[in-house]
C-alpha cells in the first residue's frame, strides 16, 4: 500500500512540473518570432502579463493566432496591426502615445500630482489649526464627577 501511495505522489509531482507543449510545426526562426511577438502582446484576461507569460485560455488562443499568421507568411507589423484592429491598443503591452491613450500614459503622473496637492493642503491646514481652549476648573470638576460615578447612578 505504501508503494502505491509513493507512486501516486511521484506521478503527481511529475504532472506539476509539466510545461505547456510547444508546437513543433514551426522552425526555430518562426518559433523565436512567435515568442517575441507574444512578449509584446498583453493578455486581455490577466492584464499584467504578456500572452507569452499567461496560461489563460484567451492567451493560448492569441499565441495560436500569432503562430498561424506567422505560418501564413505575415510580417510582424501585419500581425500586430491585426491584433490592434481586433482588440484595440490595449492588446499592446506598451501602447503607443496618442490621444486615446494619453490618459493611460499620464495617469500615474496625474495621480501623483493630485496626491501631492492633497498632502500639502492637509499639512498646511493642520499647521493653521488653533489649539482648543483649555478646560476650565469647572469643566475639570464635572469630568471628574462623571468618571468617578458608578454606572447606573445619576450625577447631580
Amino acid at each position: 500500500m505504501r508503494l502505491v501511495v509513493l507512486a501516486l505522489f511521484l506521478m503527481a509531482s511529475l504532472a506539476a512540473m509539466a510545461n505547456e507543449a510547444v508546437p513543433t510545426e514551426l522552425d526555430r526562426v518562426q518559433q523565436r518570432r512567435a515568442v517575441e511577438l507574444s512578449e509584446h502582446l498583453r493578455c486581455l484576461v490577466c492584464q499584467n502579463q504578456t500572452i507569452a507569460d499567461s496560461n489563460a485560455e484567451l492567451a493560448q488562443d492569441l499565441r495560436r493566432q500569432v503562430r498561424e499568421q506567422i505560418a501564413q507568411g505575415k510580417s510582424d507589423a501585419e500581425i500586430v496591426t491585426f491584433m490592434v484592429q481586433r482588440y484595440g491598443d490595449f492588446v499592446l503591452y506598451k501602447p503607443p502615445l496618442k490621444p486615446t491613450t494619453a490618459l493611460l500614459w499620464s495617469g500615474p503622473a496625474l495621480l501623483l500630482l493630485i496626491g501631492m496637492i492633497v498632502l500639502i493642503r492637509n499639512v498646511r491646514a493642520r499647521g493653521n489649526r488653533k489649539e482648543p481652549p483649555a478646560m476650565t476648573d469647572e469643566e475639570h470638576t464635572r469630568a471628574r464627577e462623571l468618571l468617578e460615578t458608578p454606572p447606573g447612578q445619576e450625577v447631580a
